[in-house]
């Protein structure tokens, strides 16, 4: 049964469509005339019907077009900065902020850390940022998006530092001069790619970290959430790194799995017998808790032993020396056998049941080191017993503060019997001595009590310098669950991926900035900023405090002279940094961006940065909704690598490498197309192979665009379109396609799903016109009069289809949608694309019933085509035989007459001509082909539903085949047809 697999109307349409397209294709049917002059002198036509066919070529409309299929070469990206001047892509802002509306549209941009030149990771998220801001523009609203960069921070510090020798003898304003004068070489090349790949912006007015005014807003914003209570001081670790002198951001952290470091074992004995187990450990014997850790340098720091509550542990006897040991029950035989030793099983409990017991600290006598669960215990490695040291370590931190435990400090390490500062933990806990590497350590104190069992090898993640982690006295701001406070109603949507902004408070201590411990209160404070407002933050370096505090500020502070206070030396933390954009950049008493559209790795940082910071200072979240990307990879899903030779280069892409043969210039609308047919809220692959795929299905996309630019050549649609009530009923139907293409296309960029935008634009371009539409309308096209309303009416159809296609890709396009506004024949001195809406497609135009008339003649050309499959369809007259019904009606639409060479219905047919009966005629040959079918018509809603039979026959014609339309309609083939005889003497459109 044809309509078994039924699907949705609008639907079905495409699908029938597309299905249909390989039986024309195998019929073999000839459009002689679209082809070039070398494809028409074809070698086994007679030398008559070549000058027949030229006798008669110039009264066929041919199409004409300067428009070119593709731009190959340099061609690509000179054409595309030709666009950019002739439409005036840098004034395209400006414009558009002028208008008078009330719609606005703010997409608040991320900054970019400038550091280093434009990268594909650029690309993907400025291109998604640019396709949605001109989606908004076409739409009619003011679109506000000042691109920005983040400046500060120890990257930017080093790089602009490696340039320079004997860095260690520069002075802080020297080092933050050449900071800056870095930075700003990265913005001015990363801008002038953005400006390259048609990013609209306010580049007039971008906004910097560094920048007076920006600093002095972050400061008022610090006041303000100092003010409430919600900036502190606290102890809390960090990533340290003593060879840099400062904490680290954890992406600044980098690793090397081949590094190879010490591990130790270690025994806690027991004070305490957790009351569950004292049936087993009844004291006979020393029993004690076995711990491993790879940082044997924090066990002075030790504050407890965490285990897993749902994991099993055994307690096991050493048959050595007798003694008792809890370890996970998975770990025992892997321990023994680094220890060398055997140990016997005892019993086994749950860790549940070590809850209330207690153990001597190891290296501190009278301290006493509680059991306590936890969930970041691994049975990976080790013993399933974590020695926790709070100072030390991030999940030890979390356990300390749940379990309310002191964050005990020991900056301290030792040698022999000296104490040596933190800083010298490097060099005695990592010096590699044969076997000695902690004779002189912490660990050496342990032997003497018997403590330490064994010291073993373990790979660490660290690469380059060390770093450890330590704790330290650090401004920190919003305590846990301030954001989730039930006073405080969050509303915002995601579009990407879903994840949770947990992170509990943000460390300030850092390089970038300042804090003040000076006297904070409104009167101080307002002072600093005027200053930084006018100065920057190099004021507090340059400036002495009697400058920076006023008499009067100090007085009403508590009354002490100005130079009792010192100027503090504790710096800002680069997320605080960037996440109070919002209130600098955002404009109006709302102060909240529409869209925030970044990579994944913003869950954590500069999303969650810029909500905490908002959420604090005026209780609300700083933008509605947030989109989230992935990154770029290799096109085999690799990272991208220099040693392995897959780093994509955007500049290369655009204009080409050295060897164009290897690196061709693809133009920036092939990364633009790169990126939106991505799955980007995925990783997002990019390579040769997807750029070659991106520039072939644009050029696939240029043709389509050609034909119907080629078609419409002297066709003005202000004077010569056909009212949609006139038009034939396939051009109706041509209409309703498009007014449901375009209502999908809208929702699709709505939802940022760019991709779905590419897959409907490509299935529209192929399976709906090129394959279907453009092929049953050439004859009218190339073959009736000028201006005959049949011709004019699929014109009509052409301008709406090609105004609707181009403006659905514009802003993916923006080039490609300018050139071809240029091409237009009858727009002249045009506005542009962007400057002139979105897409305009009349709700008139949706006719469903309109589908049922179509797709029952398309149900039935499939069968002709079938049934003559691999041969010209030309050749043959096709009879169809409908049952007396709805299906015969609707056929007779297309086709009053019982026979015709110029009815819609043998347009669609693709015949020479098509013959509609109710009844198998009697004179029907013998031999002769009958295909049945079936064709279910489906009306308003279901309301009208009927299943009609068909039968569709396929007769050779014995016509001759007309010297100017190609068709076989002639009495003979020196004569042209009647229809084409009309029309060469002047007579076809009366």
């Amino acid at each position: 049964m044809f309509r078994a697999w039924r699907a949705p109307p609008l639907a079905r349409a495409g699908a029938r469509v597309g299905a249909r397209v390989g039986l024309r294709a195998r019929a073999g049917v000839a459009w002689g005339w679209a082809r070039s002059a070398a494809s028409e002198a074809n070698s086994r036509q007679p030398a008559a019907e070549i000058r027949q066919d030229s006798q008669y070529r110039d009264t066929v409309l041919l199409p004409r077009s300067r428009f070119p299929a593709q731009l190959p070469g340099r061609l690509q990206p000179e054409s595309e900065l030709e666009t950019q001047q002739k439409c005036g892509f840098s004034e395209l802002y400006s414009w558009q902020r002028q208008r008078k509306t009330k719609q606005e549209f703010c997409l608040h941009d991320g900054p970019p850390y400038a550091n280093g030149d434009p990268h594909v990771g650029h690309a993907l998220n400025k291109i998604l940022k640019d396709i949605t801001n001109r989606f908004y523009v076409m739409r009619g609203y003011k679109v506000h998006y000042v691109p920005g960069w983040d400046c500060h921070g120890l990257p930017i510090e080093l790089k602009a530092l490696s340039e320079v020798k004997g860095a260690e003898n520069l002075s802080p304003m020297e080092i933050r001069q050449r900071a800056r004068e870095f930075a700003e070489r990265a913005i001015e090349k990363q801008k002038s790619a953005f400006i390259r790949w048609g990013v609209m912006a306010d580049w007039a007015n971008c906004y910097r970290t560094f920048d007076p005014k920006y600093e002095a807003n972050q400061l008022r914003v610090f006041y303000k959430m100092y003010d409430k209570g919600f900036i502190y001081q606290d102890y809390k670790p960090v990533f340290w790194s003593p060879s840099a002198k400062t904490a680290l951001a954890e992406a600044e952290l980098e690793y090397n799995e081949h590094h190879v470091s010490r591990s130790v074992y270690m025994k806690f004995p027991l004070l305490k017998s957790p009351p569950k187990l004292t049936s087993v450990i009844d004291g006979s014997s020393p029993a004690s808790v076995l711990v491993w850790t790879t940082q044997p340098w924090t066990v002075p720091a030790n504050q407890a032993v965490c285990y897993m509550p749902d994991s099993a542990y055994s307690i096991v006897k050493c048959t050595t020396t007798g003694e008792h040991f809890i370890l996970a029950a998975d770990r025992v035989e892997s321990t023994a056998a680094v220890l060398d030793t055997q140990f016997e099983v005892m019993s086994t409990c749950k860790g549940v049941d070590l809850a209330d017991g207690s153990c001597a600290h190891p290296t501190i006598p009278g301290r006493v080191s509680p059991l306590l669960p936890a969930n970041h215990v691994t049975m990976a490695k080790g013993t399933g017993l974590v020695h926790t040291a709070p100072a030390h370590g991030m999940e030890d931190y979390s356990v300390a503060s749940h379990h309310q435990l002191p964050t005990v400090l020991y900056f301290f390490s030792w040698l022999g019997d000296t104490l040596l500062p933190c800083s010298s933990i490097e060099r005695v806990a990592y010096k590699e001595d044969g076997n000695s590497l902690f004779t002189r350590s912490p660990m050496e104190k342990t032997r003497g009590n018997g403590y330490k069992l064994l010291l073993g090898r373990f790979r660490m993640d660290t690469k380059g310098k060390f770093f450890t982690v330590r704790t330290d006295r650090q401004w920190n701001n919003l305590p846990r669950g301030v954001v989730a406070s039930e006073h405080w109603t969050l509303r915002f949507s995601w579009t990407g991926c879903w994840a949770i902004l947990s992170r509990p408070c943000f460390c300030q201590k850092r390089l970038d900035q300042m804090i003040l411990e000076i006297p904070s209160n409104c009167e101080t404070i307002t002072d600093v900023i005027k200053i930084v407002e006018q100065q920057g933050t190099d004021a507090w370096w340059t400036l002495p405090i009697e400058q920076l505090l006023s008499k009067e500020a100090v007085a009403k502070a508590g009354g002490h002279d100005v130079l009792d206070y010192v100027k503090g030396q504790d710096v800002l933390d680069i997320w605080f940094d960037s996440g109070t954009s919002w209130a600098h950049v955002l404009e109006g008493a709302e102060q909240r961006a529409d869209t925030y559209l970044e990579g994944k790795d913003q869950l954590g940082g500069w999303f969650q940065s810029s909500l905490l910071t908002s959420v604090a200072a005026r209780k609300k979240a700083p933008y509605k909704n947030l989109v989230v990307h992935g990154f770029t990879l290799g096109e085999k899903g690799e990272k991208m690598s220099k040693s392995i030779g897959n780093v994509v280069d955007p500049d290369v892409v655009i204009n080409g490498g050295e060897d164009h043969s290897k690196d061709p210039p693809y133009g920036a609308d092939v990364l633009r197309w790169w990126v939106a047919e991505s799955n980007v809220f995925t990783e997002v692959l990019i390579g040769p192979v997807v750029l070659n795929a991106a520039r072939d299905d644009i050029n696939k996309l240029r043709n389509t665009l050609r034909f119907m630019l080629g078609n419409m050549a002297g066709f003005n649609p202000e004077t010569d379109s056909i009212p949609a009530s006139e038009m034939y009923i396939v051009d109706q139907y041509m209409l309703h396609l498009l007014q449901d293409y375009g209502n999908k296309v809208t929702e699709a960029y709505k939802e940022y799903d760019y991709s779905k935008v590419v897959r409907l634009l490509q299935a529209f371009c192929s399976r709906n016109l090129s394959n279907f539409y453009f092929s049953i309308i050439k004859d009218r096209l190339y073959c009736e009069e000028e201006k005959d309303p049949k011709r004019r009416s699929c014109q009509t159809v052409l301008a709406e289809a090609l105004d609707i296609v181009v403006r659905s890709f514009a802003p993916i396009l923006p080039h490609l949608a300018e050139e071809v506004f240029q091409h237009l024949p009858y727009k002249k001195d045009s506005e542009g694309v962007f400057r002139t809406g979105w897409i305009n497609a009349s709700s008139a135009w949706k006719k469903p019933g309109i589908e049922e008339a179509i797709e029952g003649a398309c149900a039935m050309r499939d069968s002709f085509l079938g049934s003559i499959s691999g041969k010209n369809a030309l050749e043959y007259e096709v009879v169809i035989v409908i049952e007396p019904g709805l299906l015969f009606e609707l056929m007779e639409a297309l086709q009053a007459e019982e026979t015709s060479s110029v009815s819609q219905l043998n347009e669609i047919m693709m015949a020479s001509q098509t013959t509609l009966l109710s009844e198998v005629p009697k004179e029907t040959p013998a031999d002769a082909n009958i295909v049945k079918g079936t064709f279910l018509i489906n009306l308003e809603g279901g309301d009208i539903c009927e299943e009609s039979s068909y039968k569709v026959i396929a007769l050779p014609i014995a016509k001759a085949k007309c010297p100017r339309c190609r068709r076989y309609t002639s009495q003979s083939s020196s004569t042209p047809c009647p229809r084409c005889l009309k029309v060469i003497t002047g007579k076809g459109s009366t």
